[in-house]
């Protein structure tokens, strides 16, 4: 693989995955602005109904029998021979006897229920805790980067992490995916391993500037391009190998997990090119604008 971009412009590059993430940060505003985020039980009051059958169930009948049951507004999906249901307001404990009771009476005796409520308090205290989590996590990174680097790098990559952060949160509001614990996990989880590559390629950038004899932007430019080329392999085979356990999790998890699982993947491609083409080209922006070191006259004795 190192053979094959020995010859391949990284930098140049970048200006197309750019103007990608510029889009698609735009579009994440508009969306987030407009619609918001589709909040699951952890972070809004209501009751949470997952319910399991032994046979299968018509989805429109199932539908139709939570309407008539007169429970308020709720959000109903669907997977196989399995129910999610979400009522906005929380059930009292003879709702959900009731509810239980209805069900397995019209549709299925031996089907399982798995009800969870969240009260309003609770709601926005998991919220709270949820950013603090995040924010703490990434102050804690810019500290790291910055006491291991300098400055620069400790810059490009929060914009980084950022990013990655940021566009996992925008497909989960364009596609109106829910959020949940599980959702922030997987953020925090995103954040971890893009750092992880982004601080990589750095050290060799570093490591590379060492030995380097730096003349002109050119040089940093190919500096960056070969240190690129020579942590890429290993690039490559950490995406994949947590690709193919996420894509594991997606298919075969169950539903709990599939939100998880589904912001990994979206997580693993952003920050898969992020640390490449978004990090290492914002880091030589940031060194070409340096000034240059005056040098230090001496003055002869007289």
């Amino acid at each position: 693989m190192r053979y094959s971009f020995r010859n391949f412009d990284f930098v140049k590059a970048s200006k197309g995955f750019f103007i990608f993430s510029i889009v698609l940060t735009l579009l994440g505003i508009a969306s987030l602005s407009i619609f918001g985020l589709n909040y699951g039980i952890d972070f809004q009051s209501g009751s949470s109904v997952d319910i399991t059958t032994s046979k299968h169930v018509d989805k429109t009948q199932a539908e139709d029998f939570f309407k008539g049951e007169s429970l308020g507004e709720f959000t109903f999906t669907t997977g196989d021979d399995r129910f999610s249901v979400r009522f906005k307001d929380a059930l009292d404990e003879s709702q959900q006897l009731k509810l239980e009771n209805d069900f397995k009476s019209k549709f299925d005796d031996k089907a399982s229920f798995e009800i969870n409520i969240v009260d309003v308090d609770i709601a926005k205290e998991q919220e709270r805790n949820a950013l603090y989590g995040m924010l703490i996590a990434c102050i804690g990174i810019v500290i790291y980067v910055a006491i291991r680097f300098e400055w620069r790098f400790a810059v490009s990559s929060v914009i980084a992490l950022a990013h990655d952060a940021f566009l996992v949160i925008t497909m989960f509001s364009l596609f109106r995916l829910e959020v949940n614990l599980p959702f922030i996990l997987a953020i925090l989880t995103i954040i971890g391993y893009s750092i992880n590559d982004t601080v990589v390629i750095f050290d060799r950038i570093r490591e590379n500037l060492r030995f380097a004899k730096i003349k002109g932007p050119d040089d940093l430019k190919e500096l960056v391009n070969t240190s690129v080329r020579q942590t890429l392999t290993r690039s490559i085979n950490t995406v994949a190998t947590v690709l193919f356990a996420s894509l594991c999790l997606f298919a075969f998890g169950s539903i709990s997990i599939k939100m998880f699982s589904l912001a990994m993947l979206f997580g693993l491609f952003f920050g898969a090119y992020s640390s490449i083409f978004i990090a290492s080209p914002l880091w030589l922006m940031l060194r070409k604008r340096a000034k240059p070191k005056k040098a230090v006259k001496v003055q002869s004795a007289p």
